[in-house]
């Protein structure tokens, strides 16, 4: 019986680049795919519930995981702290569950490090630089000056594609999913994925298999 182990799928890009709609639109479509839910320290806004959106702790809480070795990545974002708890992520792979991971280069590199032989990491680009402010001040959610912060920071950002596996030009929203689908449909049946396959095979070598 051949059996699968799932995935971790990695999106990242700059802020704007169009990550977290293609985030949502993957879960949507996909059943065996689940998102990842990061432990901070960051206050709990409102309608923000713990365990659906993030898991809260407090500072000490948090070094604790990490001293526990907890945690298969974690950084510091603008004074609050973030990380992967280790645990549910390596129940969902081992049970043929596939992980999506909305997170920076800095995490990526992490989980490279921790757990390379299960990750598959893409890059976001956008079109162009004036797209990309085009579509962050169109969501109307940052000041000007948090804007230009933000493309400020998306040059250092963009600057670690080649730490990535597939890079995706995100000039159309639909094709950009649809390009994400085929990526994680092929890392699915990737032969070192497929617990049992040996056996299965040697089955068929010597006839024993039904």
């Amino acid at each position: 019986m051949i059996t699968r182990r799932g995935l971790m799928l990695v999106l990242s890009s700059p802020s704007g680049a169009g990550k977290t709609s293609i985030s949502r639109r993957l879960l949507e479509q996909e059943d065996d795919l689940s998102l990842s839910i990061s432990v901070t320290t960051r206050p709990r806004r409102p309608g923000e519930v713990h365990g659906r959106d993030y898991l809260f702790v407090d500072a000490t809480e948090f070094q604790l995981m990490v001293n526990r070795g907890e945690l298969l990545e974690h950084a510091k974002v603008f004074g609050n702290y973030y990380g992967t708890p280790r645990g549910p992520v390596e129940e969902a792979l081992a049970s043929g569950q596939d992980v999506l991971f909305d997170i920076d280069w800095q995490g990526t590199q992490q989980l490279e490090a921790n757990a390379s032989r299960d990750l598959v990491s893409v890059f976001i680009l956008p079109p162009s630089t004036r797209e990309l402010e085009r579509r962050l001040r169109s969501r109307a959610q940052d000041s000007d000056e948090v804007v230009a912060q933000r493309m400020a920071k998306a040059a250092d950002e963009i600057s670690h594609y080649p730490e990535y596996q597939y890079i995706l030009l995100n000039d159309d929203m639909t094709a950009s999913v649809d390009r994400v689908r085929a990526i994680l449909h092929a890392e699915r049946i990737k032969r070192e994925r497929l617990v049992g396959l040996p056996d299965f095979v040697r089955g068929l070598q010597d006839g024993s298999g039904d």
